[in-house]
């Protein structure tokens, strides 16, 4: 897994704080204004991008939510975020030129956790390509500063991959050649056009918050869990402002 400056431990809140994911949805299924958001006519394509091993299904409220404003929505084809990271950006590269030709309008990125260190990256290689980024809980600074739970899995899932078990990462990733550029790209300034929000949670109980705090992008914090940033109304507020910021005339290359 590939790693910047190590800047965080692991959080220190509580594991039960993630529970709080189905009432994070209730809430957001109860604000009026939030479940039935107003069509935009010019509202831009977004790419979604989940986290570590989760897939698209995720993403499924946001991505519902996104359309019923009248956004484009792709997804990134994951069944599980635990492929090498420069890889996987690769693939997205291609899937992001496809929508903001097919757009003919530059996309709004938005990832989850390792989805959004995924997502900076794609910022920073295809700048041409996008109008916004949104990191929701990704640890940018340092990707290891995670619980210790969490922690083992990566090791153990590096150790799979050392072996040669296809689509996931190995510990040369870490250090090793293959992810350079991808950990250079996590502390790389941003495009000066792309809007980019990073939204914390000091209860986050899976990741560091002081490891999500972007210093190219705008920090947004909510108290929510880790997980439920994908339906936390406070992230849906942050969300339509900067999606109805980024708005700008269609282009055709």
């Amino acid at each position: 897994m590939s790693a910047g400056a190590k800047v965080a431990a692991a959080p220190s809140a509580p594991l039960w704080g993630e529970l709080r994911y189905s009432g994070e949805l209730i809430r957001l299924l109860a604000d009026r204004e939030l479940r039935g958001p107003s069509r935009r006519p010019d509202a831009q394509p977004v790419l979604l991008i989940p986290g570590f091993m989760a897939g698209d299904g995720s993403l499924a409220v946001l991505s519902f939510w996104l359309r019923r404003r009248g956004h484009r929505v792709a997804m990134s084809g994951m069944r599980a975020n635990m492929d090498c990271a420069d890889r996987s950006v690769r693939r997205l590269q291609r899937q992001l030129r496809e929508l903001a030709e097919k757009s003919a309008s530059p996309v709004v990125l938005i990832g989850q956790s390792r989805g959004g260190a995924l997502a900076r990256a794609l910022a920073v290689r295809e700048a041409d390509c996008v109008a916004g980024l949104v990191m929701l809980g990704s640890p940018v600074r340092d990707p290891l500063a995670v619980s210790a739970p969490i922690l083992r899995t990566v090791r153990w899932l590096a150790r799979l991959g050392d072996l040669g078990l296809p689509g996931v990462f190995s510990t040369r990733c870490r250090d090793g050649e293959c992810c350079a550029t991808f950990r250079e790209e996590m502390s790389a300034p941003l495009p000066e056009h792309v809007t980019a929000l990073a939204v914390h949670s000091r209860s986050d109980a899976i990741v560091d918050w002081r490891a999500c705090l972007d210093p190219h992008a705008e920090s947004v914090e909510v108290d929510s869990s880790h997980c439920g940033m994908s339906v936390h109304p406070g992230v849906y507020r942050a969300l339509a402002r900067l999606l109805d910021e980024s708005q700008e005339p269609a282009w055709s290359r």
